[in-house]
């Protein structure tokens, strides 16, 4: 394999397949890239067997066609750190790489392609177009309530939901729920819901771009999944097992119902989050009334109070939180007003911007302490 590309470019490829490169494995292998070259381009691949990323072809000057399996980390850092604007990379027959930019030369010894993991085959048909900012935002607005305990698998990822007029993100950590909807005239011709893993949604969340021209199509096997970006192709395995049954506890609506500024009340819990060591075992307490949600905090270093202005509709309330779950909801609406739904001090708390129900969150309360 010969041939000559763009440092930059390479490196922006670089970013990409990065993702998908395996940390902890006794498998060689899949600490690799695989680099193809062909057709007046050439790609990088990388497969934990989890999630395979391959970058679109990239621009070059190929010389002679050929593959490689190069040590990722390696191989990225020399590229990253070459002092020209072009890079020459000639393999041999024995697999001896030799990486050349300006004056700088590396030789690094590569591997079998052939023992490199091929990408999971998914047939491109029935495909589900998105605009990349909109899943991107959908991402964003529902990937810090994914799970983190291995010992409810499904959980560690979200549900995607597909139907011919929407399609929808959803994710519970088993504290709260994060729902995303968004309004479109699909293609889809069966509804859809498979469960995509935390890990795969939060490097496409990453690598999509926030273009309002660009377009991601989705390609759903009975495995797997398929991101086609403008940039790479990911292929992901869809985690097995059964979703909670989110629709029954967004039914009822509160009997105390405020609205409030978002930012106010999202400064106001970080302040009374201050005053702890570990916001996990100091909860902050709201009480509704009189026209405002009086926020408080008291831990062993001191105490907390403050006001902040609301409307409300419905008797006093109070309630104790873990702040982070609040907090998470609040910074990722971009609607400045928010609604807030309580029913008592033990039941769930409904988040959502003003004047939408495409955007909704709910948090557990923690029990009050007298």
């Amino acid at each position: 394999m010969k041939l000559i590309c763009n440092r930059a470019k390479l490196v922006e490829s670089i970013n990409i397949v990065s993702k998908a490169i395996g940390s902890k494995t006794t498998m060689p292998i899949l600490e690799c890239c695989l680099l193809t070259a062909a057709d007046g381009g050439f790609k990088l691949m990388a497969n934990d067997t989890e999630l395979a990323i391959e970058t679109h072809k990239i621009e070059a000057d190929v010389q002679e066609e050929g593959s490689v399996a190069l040590d990722s980390r390696v191989f990225f850092d020399i590229v990253r750190r070459m002092p020209g604007s072009d890079i020459a990379i000639n393999v041999d027959e024995k697999r001896l790489a030799v990486i050349k930019s300006d004056k700088a030369e590396f030789k690094i010894l590569g591997m079998n392609p052939e023992e490199f993991p091929a990408l999971p085959e998914v047939e491109k048909i029935n495909d589900i177009s998105l605009p990349s900012a909109e899943l991107k935002n959908m991402i964003r607005q529902t990937i810090f309530s994914v799970s983190q305990d291995i010992s409810k698998p499904v959980l560690c990822g979200e549900l995607l939901e597909i139907d011919r007029d929407y399609v929808k993100l959803v994710s519970s950590d088993g504290f709260r729920i994060s729902l995303k909807k968004y309004n479109f005239k699909g293609n889809a011709d069966n509804e859809v819901k498979v469960v995509i893993p935390g890990k795969t949604l939060g490097e496409v969340g990453k690598i999509l771009t926030a273009d309002d021209e660009s377009v991601t199509k989705l390609y759903i096997a009975d495995k797997h999944i398929l991101f086609e970006t403008q940039n790479c192709t990911i292929v992901s395995r869809l985690l097995e097992g059964n979703f909670i049954n989110y629709d029954r506890v967004f039914t009822k609506e509160g009997e105390t119902i405020i609205v409030v500024d978002r930012t106010s009340l999202l400064e106001s819990i970080d302040r009374a989050s201050l005053i702890s060591r570990d916001t996990k075992k100091s909860p902050v307490r709201l009480r509704m009334e009189d026209g405002c949600i009086i926020v408080t905090s008291n831990t062993e270093m001191g105490a907390a109070y403050e006001e902040v202005v609301v409307e409300q509709d419905g008797p006093d309330m109070e309630i104790e939180f873990q702040p982070r779950y609040l907090t998470d909801a609040l910074k990722v609406i971009d609607d400045q007003k928010v609604i807030m739904e309580f029913t008592s001090s033990n039941l769930p708390c409904i988040i959502k911007p003003e004047g939408s129900e495409d955007h909704i969150y709910l948090v557990l309360p923690l029990r009050m302490r007298r």
